[in-house]
Formats: structure tokens, sequence, C-alpha cells
């Protein structure tokens, strides 16, 4: 956590901050880890149907017993995986036509998955804008837990009060509920007047996903251990999703909201890699390269760990902080941030974004 503690150099005033981006970005095209991952990424969409057939033929063939449970536990696996695919062709890593990046995130998100791409794209492209600052990134303003004293400071009834000042214990079985809690955002976003592209095609393909799979559930199972399989198969794959997506930002820097960052800093100051082998990474759906995925969204998921590097020389030759930790580290860090907002600590950390709005405005 030291590194959050470092400040930006007084000598990078506006000028050169402008540039320092444009630079970076410059060495990681030269270094070919923008270009497409055709084979790869047709090679996961070819074989993922397959493998999600595959289970759902497995699950009807085993039939009317307990042992399905870890049927539930596979498919919490194949959905998360399918969703990080997904979130692979919504922020257009996958092919060079938005149309047909729109169309895979349909399919993988509503039709396999059962969440919404238009809810999700909307708020992913605010959390991407603007990571960790307060009134613009809305991952940092969960229904339940407070990850910034702001939230916690607000009035609320003893029982949320009471669960805030003990949140740390409760973060992760709270993740649980992050499964039934993404559906049915989904379905309010459908069900909601307003703007919304495709809309009746997301209704089409959700309907499919979510009726079509619970139908067929109780059609192989009894009602007892149909309920226990989609208790458990929802509760694992909200885990799954939660504890990949917790450690990124959860316990850095909240931003203020009358400050403004330059794009390296605002991406890179405020994400957290996590270390690892390729088996994390494929665990994590390259989540753990969150810096590098933060600066350069549209980078293919394989080419995030050849970039790794690279950026954080960068970011050590200009004096930005680059933060990266172990898995279970990331986890101690989350739990020990939110326990302290929770507890109504108003300064977290001792970071520099005062003295960073200072040197901006000098």
């Amino acid at each position: 956590m030291d590194a959050i503690r470092t400040t930006v150099p007084r000598s990078a005033g506006p000028g050169r901050r402008a540039s320092e981006f444009t630079s970076l970005a410059q060495v990681v095209r030269d270094s070919g880890l923008l270009r497409r991952r055709y084979g790869y990424y047709w090679a996961k969409l070819i074989l993922t149907p397959l493998v999600l057939a595959g289970c759902l033929v497995a699950f009807v063939w085993i039939g009317d017993t307990w042992w399905q449970l870890f049927t539930a536990a596979v498919l919490a696996v194949v959905f998360t995986q399918i969703a990080f695919l997904g979130h692979d062709a919504a922020h257009r890593q996958i092919f060079v036509s938005g149309r047909w990046n729109d169309w895979i995130s349909l399919i993988l998100g509503d039709l396999f998955v059962g969440m919404s791409y238009g809810w999700w794209q909307h708020k992913h492209t605010r959390h991407h804008a603007n990571p960790n600052k307060l009134g613009s990134d809305p991952d940092i303003e969960l229904p339940v837990i407070a990850v910034t004293a702001e939230k916690a400071e607000r009035r609320t009834n003893r029982a949320v009060a009471w669960l805030r000042a003990h949140q740390g214990l409760f973060f992760f079985p709270i993740l649980l509920l992050e499964g039934v809690s993404l559906h049915a955002s989904g379905v309010k976003r459908v069900a909601t007047p307003g703007r919304l592209d495709r809309r009746w095609v997301e209704i089409g393909f959700m309907s499919v996903r979510l009726i079509g799979f619970t139908t067929l559930v109780f059609l192989v199972l009894s009602p007892g251990i149909a309920a226990v399989f989609l208790a458990v198969q929802l509760g694992l794959f909200g885990f799954y999703m939660g504890v990949s997506f917790a450690p990124n930002h959860k316990g850095m820097p909240v931003v203020p909201r009358e400050v403004t960052l330059d794009f390296l800093r605002r991406q890179v100051m405020m994400s957290r890699n996590i270390r690892g082998n390729r088996v994390l990474d494929v665990a994590m759906g390259g989540l753990n390269y969150q810096i590098e995925h933060h600066l350069f969204p549209s980078m293919p998921r394989p080419h995030l760990r050849r970039a790794a590097p690279i950026i954080a020389a960068y970011c050590r030759e200009h004096g930005v902080p680059y933060t990266q930790t172990g898995l279970f580290a990331s986890y101690a860090i989350v739990v020990r941030y939110i326990n302290r907002v929770g507890l109504g600590e108003r300064d977290v950390f001792t970071c520099p974004l005062a003295e960073q709005r200072l040197h901006l405005t000098a």
C-alpha cells in the first residue's frame, strides 16, 4: 500500500501529463498489443456453447439427485467464465465491428447468463470513465456495503447501521447474493421505460434464459432439490463474480467530486493489479490486470500479461504509483478498508489526491 501514498512530482505540469499517456499508447501500439486475437476468441466462442450444452445434457442425464449440487457449482463457474467473455466483447476486444461485439455481448450476457447487456454497459462505461470518483462511479455506490465515508455517514435504519459497523465480517457472505442482484438489476432495466437499444431482443433472450433454465431445473429435479440447486448455482455465481471484481478498486483512493485528474493517473492510481500465474489469469478472466485494462479497455485479454511489465516500467519512470499485490493480500486490504469506513473513519488513507489537485491547478 506504500505506492498509494506516493505523490506526483511537481515537475509534471498539465501539458506534460497530457502527453504522458499519448507516449505510453504509442509504445503499446508499436508493441503490437492492440492487435486482435481472432484465433483465441473464435476458439472461445465455439467452445462456450459446446461446454454449456454439455453441462445441460449432463444435468438432464444425472437426473433427480442431490449430487446435482456439484452440477450447480460447475454451472456457476461456466456462467462466470461466459460473463468474462461477454465483458471482453462489450469492450470491443474481440471484433473491429461494434455491431458484432454488441451481438456477441447480447448472446453471451442476456441469452447464456441472464444479465442485461444494456444495463451493464451503461453502468460499466460510467465506472471506466471515473473509477472511484464520488458522484461518478456507480461501483462505489453499493446498496448495503459502504465503501466511502460519504455513504457511511448517511442516515439509515438501525439494522443497516449495525451491519455497516461490522461490514468487513459480512462482505464475502453478502457476495452470495450478488447473482440475484445482477439478474434483478437486468430485469428491472429492460422493464423500465427509457432509452435502451434492442430492448425486445434483451427481453426475449433473458426470458429464454431465466424462465427456460428455471423450468428445466424443476422438470428434472424434485421441488426441494430444485430450489437448493438454484440457490447454490446463483450463490456461487455471484460469489465468483464478486471475488473477481472486488480486488480491483476497493481499498484504493477515492477521488473527491471536485478533483480532476489526467487520464493516466485517473486510471492507474485508482486500480490494483493482482499478481499470479496463467491459472489466475483464466480464473479471473484477465481482471487481475486491472490497470492495463483500464488504460486500454479494447486490448485483447491475452495481451494484458505482456503489457503489464511495459506499463509498470513506464509508470515508475514517470512517478505514477502502480499498485499490485497478491490475491489474498488484496482481500485483506479490501476487508480492512471497508471495516474502517463502516466504523466511521473519514480519512481511511493518507492519499495524494488533495495535494495532486493543487499541482494540477497550479
